[in-house]
């Protein structure tokens, strides 16, 4: 890993990230789910939380306790960057990531589908084209974010990626399976939201009371199927 491009840069007092790439990359992702776990599992006094991204993992700490506890580093930040730069020398190979596979059923019913069709007609395909070409992959999820739950995953089949919409929707429907760019994802509840739906599940993603409370973790792989109507 030595000769592999790593940047570390501060964000404000309280926070650092490390960077892996500058765009979408598998290997990148891998590391920055890998980084995170090892920390969240050997965490240092003052550690709040590990957050990984598509290519980039994001460390939150207490400044105070950082800078009470590891006095013997100019500043909290050169502490943390200690115990991140001795984590990046025991992460495992990224080859040997241990990922679940999810199967998710999606109702690809006109009522459920609410930008099917304008997927279809825009790409020049059959609407049944598109959810062959979508439920054909298998999708992993690079990152959580922008609601509880929300999995960011990729790479859709750039026959039928498509742009978000020019007008986001001021409410898209819980379990909306939607399109943007070749991103895929699940609104875990209802919400505003610029995604292209082109299906529903009724799989819950987020149960707040639960021991796990998000179904779809960082590094997990998914597939959907159509299911019967």
């Amino acid at each position: 890993m030595e000769n592999e491009r790593v940047i570390i840069f501060p964000l404000g007092e309280s926070a650092m990230t490390i960077e892996f790439a500058d765009a979408i990359s598998l290997a990148a992702n891998k590391r920055a789910i890998s980084l995170a776990r090892r920390l969240t599992e050997n965490p240092f006094d003052g550690l709040i939380e590990a957050v990984p991204a598509y290519s980039s993992t994001t460390i939150f700490y207490d400044f105070s306790i950082v800078k009470k506890n590891f006095s013997a580093f100019p500043t909290a930040f050169a502490a943390v960057r200690n115990f991140v730069e001795k984590a990046l020398t025991e992460l495992p190979d990224a080859e040997n990531e241990n990922s679940r596979l999810i199967e998710i059923p999606v109702s690809f019913a006109a009522h459920d589908a609410l930008d099917l069709s304008f997927i279809a007609e825009s790409k020049s395909l059959s609407e049944q084209q598109v959810i062959e070409i979508f439920t054909n992959r298998v999708y992993r999820v690079f990152m959580l974010g922008f609601l509880p739950g929300f999995a960011y995953m990729g790479e859709v089949d750039e026959r039928i990626a498509a742009p978000r919409r020019a007008n986001p929707r001021l409410q898209v429907p819980a379990g909306s399976v939607a399109v943007a760019g070749r991103q895929t994802g699940i609104y875990p509840f209802a919400s505003p939201g610029g995604w292209h739906i082109i299906g529903r599940t009724d799989v819950e993603i987020f149960t707040p009371h639960s021991a796990s409370p998000t179904l779809l973790q960082t590094g997990d792989t998914v597939k959907f199927y159509a299911q019967q109507q």
